[in-house]
């Protein structure tokens, strides 16, 4: 009998997709066992297998090639984190959702680039949510791939015993603050763990500006320039504070008042 392909029409995305083919990877069977049956009831997953330690889950990806992981992190051996270590510069790599009964590795999680983080017991909608992020994830990177640009549209971020959703369209200023990024969202704000030069180059240049070599605004927010006096320019955002302008980026903030 011919092989069957099989794909959905998704109408969140308006296109014929592919199931994403899925591989759990989980040291407790009755973990393993609920997130079958979650995974059951999405159509848009296609389980092609499952591990109980890291090893074998990195000889299941070679000759697998899923589209995603959920991951469990506390495991013998071979934790989550060094196996999504072991996976960086590998095409394809897997997307991974981190599913963990254990809130204090989020930051360690996104350090290695995990899509989203679920605390156990999972609950269906919010596995379905990270289904849905996954999917966008990979129609970005595809977008990006082929030469169009994909400006990141939000970011989940850790905040105590969960994970926050930011769009960056809510985003007013971003400060470096050593090996953190301060996101400032009104009168909130959250830490991110990357780089400013790597959240410049994410962000739509036509959205945001960089004022100086740790400060990034959103361009909307910024109202008002002025000369302090002692040979520096400073901006001032929408909330009323005062931000220094860098020598380096000085024209770019001209630009905002004399658009080439």
């Amino acid at each position: 009998m011919a092989a069957v392909s099989v794909s959905i029409f998704n109408s969140r995305y308006g296109a014929m997709t592919n199931p994403l083919r899925t591989l759990i990877v989980d040291d407790e069977p009755l973990a393993i066992e609920r997130l079958q049956i979650l995974c059951a009831r999405i159509a848009d997953v296609s389980l092609v297998g499952t591990a109980a330690d890291g090893a074998a889950a990195l000889r299941l990806i070679e000759a697998l090639k899923p589209d995603l992981l959920l991951l469990d992190i506390q495991m013998a051996g071979m934790n989550g984190i060094a196996l999504a270590q072991a996976l960086e510069g590998r095409q394809p790599r897997p997307a991974v959702i981190f599913v963990t009964a254990f809130d204090q590795f989020a930051i360690a999680a996104f350090d290695v680039a995990a899509v989203d983080y679920l605390l156990k017991p999972v609950e269906a909608t919010r596995l379905e949510r990270a289904i849905a992020r996954i999917r966008t994830h990979i129609g970005a990177a595809g977008s990006s791939a082929s030469g169009g640009a994909a400006w990141t549209r939000e970011f989940w971020v850790p905040h105590r015993a969960e994970m926050i959703r930011v769009p960056v369209e809510d985003i007013d200023l971003i400060v470096a603050e050593r090996d953190y990024m301060r996101l400032h969202v009104g009168p909130r704000s959250f830490l991110l763990h990357q780089t400013i030069t790597e959240l410049e180059r994410r962000l739509d240049p036509a959205e945001f500006v960089r004022l100086h070599r740790s400060t990034l605004a959103r361009r909307d927010r910024v109202v008002g320039f002025k000369h302090n006096g002692s040979g520096a320019w400073e901006a001032q955002l929408r909330d009323g504070r005062w931000l220094r302008i860098g020598r380096t980026y000085l024209a770019k903030a001209r630009e905002m008042v004399s658009p080439s």
